[in-house]
């Protein structure tokens, strides 16, 4: 009761702006939060391992997952780069029916292929990205090959320029959201990745849903200083389907509240390989990020990416090898950066888009009224935070 009391005091000396609800009033706690203090003493950790309800003062809240251990096979697991099903561990919590976490079920070494996929495939054309607002396409070709060689000495060079893979702040895949019009549309879609739709299929399946489609992604990337706003994703026209998340790389707070954002919310760890479901009467509840945490052990790799990615893989595994040189290059940017994937289905079985007037439809994705990730040092600073999403 301590640490609970210690949260809650620190909370309640934290001045409220005006108009400010208790979602955006912890949402400003814990951005300020200090790691290694009585500030991150309300945060549940599920991944600690000496008890199996988790950590910190609401870890009362926390309730076994059931999974459906038959759906998904080890050999498709396997295929994904996951253990079977059998030795996820999966959590609830009371008073968020169809939330599901599940710490880190990747076999060892295997979330290297997915974050290799981050940052060298799914950042290249045609997917569209943050960065298209202010380049031509040509100069977005290829991020991974510009940026590659800064990233490889950045520890000799620290006063250097960033590089583009570091600028890169979002990547969305399969049908596009557009960022204006908070919608999607049947015209402005390119091919979703077929090894992200498996392993997101099989998360699925291991939850209940047979049959889900991957057919939208949208890639954060985060910054120390990065921030995801509150938000609600309500713009997939088929809100029956679960919306899957996946962590790699540094630890973040995340935070879950209701259907109003004058409820509170609670705070959970997010760490590398961790995966979320919403679904059910969570799937269209307040969320956002407010912090990106640094290592405690300096800038260096959580250790469950030390173990590399086997040298022999399954022979229909869509995991790709990754070379020595590849994996420089991405424990270098995730040294102080963290990368999120979150899935969706889109349309339900048989559904189409609704038609719209020409005159409202806009022919590229931009930025404009962009509030997904927020920098502390951008120009934006705080701007949007709010807006929904």
């Amino acid at each position: 009761m301590g640490k609970m009391a210690a949260v809650v005091g620190s909370v309640a000396t934290l001045a409220t702006e005006p108009g400010e609800d208790a979602f955006r009033k912890l949402f400003r706690f814990y951005r300020q939060s200090r790691p290694g203090t009585a500030d991150l003493g309300g945060v549940i950790d599920f991944s600690a391992a000496h008890t199996a309800r988790g950590t910190g003062p609401n870890a009362h809240k926390v309730v076994r997952s059931q999974l459906s251990v038959s759906s998904v096979s080890e050999h498709d697991a396997h295929r994904a780069g996951l253990q079977p099903v059998s030795k996820w561990q999966a959590y609830g919590l009371e008073g968020y029916p169809g939330f599901i976490f599940i710490p880190n079920p990747f076999l060892p070494g295997y979330q290297w292929h997915w974050v290799k996929q981050c940052l060298k495939l799914y950042s290249q054309k045609p997917n569209v990205c943050n960065l298209d607002k202010h380049m031509t396409r040509e100069e977005t070709q290829d991020l991974w090959e510009q940026s590659k060689e800064f990233l490889r000495y950045k520890e000799v060079n620290k006063r250097r320029p960033r590089s583009l893979l570091e600028k890169l702040r979002w990547v969305t895949l399969g049908y596009h959201y557009n960022w204006d019009n908070k919608k999607y549309s049947a015209d402005h879609y390119t091919p979703f990745p077929s090894d992200l739709a498996f392993l997101s299929e099989q998360v699925a399946a291991a939850c209940g849903f047979q049959g889900f489609r991957a057919e939208a992604g949208i890639l954060n990337y985060y910054r120390l200083d990065s921030t995801l706003g509150i938000h609600v994703d309500k713009s997939e026209l088929d809100h029956s389907k679960p919306l899957l998340s996946f962590s790699f790389g540094q630890s973040a707070i995340f935070l879950l509240g209701g259907l109003k954002r004058d409820e509170a919310p609670t705070a959970m760890f997010m760490h590398s390989g961790d995966i979320m479901v919403m679904s059910g009467f969570s799937r269209l509840l307040n969320h956002a990020v407010p912090r990106v945490l640094p290592n405690p052990e300096g800038e260096s790799l959580p250790h469950c990416l030390d173990t590399p990615l086997p040298a022999v893989l399954p022979r229909d595994s869509v995991i790709e090898p990754c070379s020595v040189e590849d994996w420089q290059v991405c424990a270098s940017y995730l040294k102080t950066a963290r990368v999120n994937m979150t899935v969706r289905q889109v349309l339900a079985t048989d559904q189409d888009f609704p038609l719209e007037p020409m005159e409202k439809k806009k022919g590229d994705i931009t930025t404009e009224g962009f509030c997904h990730l927020d920098d502390q040092n951008s120009p934006l600073k705080r701007a949007r935070i709010d807006a929904d999403s």
